[in-house]
């Protein structure tokens, strides 16, 4: 770099970052092909599928993270964030893929299927979203007629779930791919039309984000356990999301600061990241605790049956584990205004938190798609930890990858970039 806020350098995706993170990929094929191939029966392929639609669904919700941060910048004409936007706009551009795969996951689970015994009968049932999509559920005439299942059909069906996912996935990643172009156009042009723009699709966004992810999160979640339902799953995945995905990008800044680049940001910058990592966890915390507590105060048994499984002996550890990553680590390590300016314990909480929010994603798809043998204690097999690995290394090299095709790492003609250069807190 010439100067310290020169503005014209290019991100070279090379060396050990990308050897890894193809190593990561392979190591996730590998997982894979290991839980469908190896000897562990229709278990095996169960845990798979599940563990594809976890990571499947954690990516994407990354990447929607990086649309949902762009627009309420915009919306709430911030100027701090202008120096970081590549990262966020990089997700952005990768969520296209995550949507494709996380399709082909849901699509796959769906239309593949095994036995499975259900009232006592001998059915064929797809490894995905058995609990609605099991042929004879809403047949009156069928032996596991199920008048609940019957109940929600309108929603619960192929044709309108997997329109919805589409459709809901196309109009994120169109957002997200128009709010990008308007910021490449302004790089060109200068001016203030492309910002106009940006503000503008930004509010329609966040109104249509707003309306639609619980939706989203009902449908690619909630549905797996389908007999059960909650009306603040919504915000409590959106509050998953936010975090998970806040925690993304701080790291991937910070990494990118270390290894020589984005050297016009300053402590303030992971200063203000911090502070939302911590606000939104506490935010997290509190839609879960309510969602928990609500269950038992209000004595509603028949959604008290979602926790009772997570209470199970080879869950109930981790349901606690859950609490302490994504609540105590950021509560401890993030409060005083210190710790923010940090990088160091910025990184580590960063880390901290992404692995939390994958165990928050296991404990919302596991205890519902995966029956374990009896005596069972660990929930957790070889194929989940590598088909998380698998995916950490196709975001990382995918995210990196679009972050490289940027002709450079700040938007320097925004109408706002000299207020982010000068961020103080």
């Amino acid at each position: 770099m010439k100067t310290e806020y020169s503005f014209d350098n290019h991100y070279e995706f090379t060396g050990k970052i990308k050897t890894w993170s193809l190593v990561a990929i392979v190591i996730g094929v590998l997982g894979i092909l290991y839980g469908f191939f190896a000897d562990h029966g229709e278990m095996g392929i169960q845990r798979t599928f599940s563990n594809l639609l976890l990571c499947g669904y954690y990516f994407a919700c990354v990447c929607i993270c990086g649309v949902f941060f762009m627009a309420y910048q915009y919306a709430a004409q911030a100027g701090w964030s202008v120096a970081i936007l590549r990262i966020p706009q990089a997700l952005a551009r990768t969520l296209p893929i995550a949507g494709l795969i996380l399709i082909v996951i849901i699509l796959a689970g769906l239309f593949t299927t095994h036995p499975e015994m259900i009232e006592g009968h001998e059915v064929k049932a797809p490894y995905l979203y058995a609990h609605w999509a099991t042929k004879g559920l809403t047949d009156p005439s069928s032996k596991i007629y199920d008048a609940i299942i019957t109940g929600k059909a309108p929603f619960l069906n192929i044709p309108f779930f997997l329109g919805t996912i589409i459709v809901l996935l196309f109009l994120y990643a169109l957002f997200g791919r128009m709010l990008v172009r308007f910021s490449e156009t302004e790089d060109q042009m200068g001016g203030m039309v492309n910002y106009e723009k940006s503000f503008k699709y930004s509010l329609i966004f966040l109104v249509i984000f707003g309306f639609t992810y619980p939706i989203f999160a009902f449908g690619g979640v909630m549905s797996l356990e389908a007999h059960w339902f909650s009306t603040m799953f919504g915000w409590y995945n959106l509050a998953a999301l936010h975090v998970a995905g806040l925690s993304v990008i701080t790291l991937i800044l910070i990494y990118m600061y270390q290894s020589g680049y984005f050297q016009w940001i300053h402590v303030d910058h992971i200063h203000t990241l911090g502070k939302l990592m911590f606000g939104f966890s506490i935010f997290w915390t509190y839609v879960w605790f309510a969602q928990f507590f609500l269950t038992w105060y209000a004595n509603m048994p028949e959604e008290s049956v979602y926790f009772y499984k997570r209470w199970e002996p080879e869950y109930k550890w981790w349901f606690w584990l859950n609490i302490v990553l994504n609540f105590v680590s950021p509560l401890l390590l993030l409060m005083s205004r210190d710790a923010k300016r940090v990088l160091q314990r910025v990184k580590i909480v960063c880390i901290v938190l992404i692995i939390g929010h994958w165990l928050d994603y296991y404990l919302m798809i596991m205890p519902g798609t995966l029956k374990l043998p009896e005596g069972a204690k660990v929930p957790f097999g070889i194929e989940d930890f590598a088909i998380f690995v698998g995916f950490a290394g196709l975001f990382t090299f995918t995210a990196l990858t679009a972050l490289s095709k940027f002709k450079a790492l700040v938007p320097a003609k925004h109408p706002f970039v000299d207020e982010s250069l000068h961020h103080h807190i």
